[in-house]
């Protein structure tokens, strides 16, 4: 099973060779077995690869996430067949009921509150917790009454300050933007190895939007980030550097216990996904199996 996250921080060739990718540089040359390599990140826009690669790594569901010249994530690959059965998977998700599709959003949003107020819970936000708490309690179907958002404000402003907002440029919001890319790009890969379509979403329907199902079903790993981000904030609050991204992928090394069970986080996420699709194939929003939030924050406080 496929779980190395390689990045390419300086200049490099890669290229293929017997299931191998071989990163050449001046002064070395490293293989890595494909096998291994879950997501590739090229940071560094000096790299160049081959289309041999290239083609040999989307067969095999390998995500490579390209960077700009600021060494933020701006593209990544997504394969046109990611399953055996693609063309029947995307006649389900075009048949999938409406009640269905916002029940579930319903749990989604639901879960994902109680993971943001277990978070501020964890770091001493005691009242803004219970707040959150509360929202949860008043939470509609399809969160009409917007507890979303709500919750959103308590939450971003008891764990970064009253005054801030996301849409400032600061190195909290480019940690925060970086961490949430990857997260989106680590749905993308399990969703389209599934078969699914991205594009067609259960709440998010941006037309210029190609992850709309990936945005709504990664919401409530969006604590996760967060968490990590609180935990190096505190040490490294003037400059996102690249010793800081690579800590934020400290996100693959979290140990997850889902349904009971521990688990590392890329498996998490496949479990949570396929959970959600067999919900939606079965109009039973219970089937979705969602990871313990408190867990992660009490086992994993060395992040």
């Amino acid at each position: 099973m496929s779980w190395r996250i390689v990045v390419i921080s300086e200049r490099a060739k890669l290229d293929y060779k017997l299931n191998y990718l071989v990163i050449r540089q001046p002064e070395k040359s490293t293989k890595i077995h494909l096998g291994e390599i879950a997501v590739l990140i090229i940071e560094n826009t000096a790299t160049s690869l081959t289309s041999y690669l290239l083609a040999e790594m989307v067969k095999r569901k390998i995500k490579i996430i390209f960077c700009d010249s600021k060494r933020s994530p701006l593209a990544e690959t997504v394969p046109l067949y990611g399953s055996h059965n693609t063309s029947e998977r995307i006649e389900m998700q075009l048949s999938w009921q409406e009640e269905t599709k916002k029940a579930i959003w319903t749990e989604i949003i639901r879960y994902k509150i109680l993971a943001q107020s277990q978070l501020l819970e964890y770091l001493g936000y005691d009242s803004a917790s219970a707040l959150l708490y509360s929202y949860i309690e008043d939470l509609r179907y399809n969160d009409e009454t917007n507890r979303e958002g709500h919750a959103a404000k308590v939450y971003f402003n008891a764990l970064f300050g009253p005054n801030f907002s996301r849409d400032f440029d600061n190195v909290v919001n480019s940690i925060l933007n970086y961490g949430y890319t990857i997260l989106l790009s680590t749905f993308n890969r399990e969703i389209v190895a599934t078969g699914y379509l991205t594009q067609l979403g259960l709440f998010h329907s941006n037309n210029f939007n190609h992850f709309n199902l990936s945005c709504d079903l990664m919401e409530p790993f969006r604590p996760l980030i967060d968490y990590i981000a609180v935990k190096q904030c505190k040490y490294n609050s003037s400059k996102f550097d690249t010793d800081l991204k690579k800590k934020m992928l400290t996100l693959f090394k979290l140990g997850l216990n889902m349904d009971s069970k521990h688990c590392t986080f890329l498996n998490a996420v496949r479990i949570y996904i396929r959970s959600v699709f067999e919900a939606l194939e079965t109009d039973d929003p219970y089937r979705m199996v969602f990871f313990n939030a408190k867990k992660v924050y009490e086992n994993n406080c060395n992040v």
